[in-house]
């Protein structure tokens, strides 16, 4: 099968999927989803740190343990999901990108704890560690590359100016509808065709 990858984005509790393919050096979408990295999409699921904040150190542990697991076993569900999608067009999964934050390395829970700017930040490294876990599982190669350096970087690596590379993404994800801009609502029922857009 002809080769594909995998790119995400995080948000609280879920995260855009994208899986694309090139095909004489245009993209090709073969699937986007908006998969669920909790059981529960609530406040107090969705923002692990935040709920655990309120917690006795041993039962924040446990709590977060409990979550930790719960987000890699769905994670890995929707990437083996994706892999099957893009099975079924002739294409496998080899590699996946994953956007970072800009936020420091973590400290040790207690530290994180006090501070509420940490919640915030291990709120987001949280999930994220769910789907990198995921795809280390799944035996994909994982690129990750932080969020405000991703335009800068495509420049360089496509030769092309940063403002053709955002009209370029605006225009490949016209016609796809949600999950595309950075907070998308759920995506609606309906066909999940490959779709090239010229470059």
């Amino acid at each position: 099968m002809k080769p594909a990858a995998l790119g995400f984005r995080v948000h609280s509790g879920w995260t855009s999927l994208i899986a694309l393919a090139m095909e004489k050096k245009q993209p090709v979408i073969l699937a986007r989803q908006r998969p669920h990295l909790v059981a529960t999409i609530s406040y107090t699921f969705r923002q692990p740190y935040h709920t655990a904040e309120k917690m006795d150190l041993v039962e924040a542990s446990a709590f977060l343990q409990q979550q930790c697991s719960e987000a890699r076993a769905l994670a890995l569900t929707a990437l083996r999901a994706a892999q099957t999608e893009a099975a079924q067009q002739g294409y496998k999964l080899t590699s996946a990108a994953l956007l970072l934050a800009s936020g420091r390395p973590l400290p040790e829970l207690p530290k994180i704890l006090a501070s509420h700017s940490l919640i915030h930040t291990a709120d987001g490294e949280f999930f994220r560690e769910a789907l990198l876990h995921a795809c280390a599982r799944a035996d994909l190669a994982i690129t990750t590359i932080k969020e405000r350096e991703l335009l800068a970087t495509a420049s360089v690596t496509l030769c092309r100016k940063p403002v053709i590379l955002t009209q370029f993404v605006s225009s490949l994800g016209k016609p796809l509808g949600s999950p595309w801009t950075q907070n998308s609502p759920p995506s609606p029922p309906g066909s999940r065709s490959p779709l090239t857009i010229r470059f």
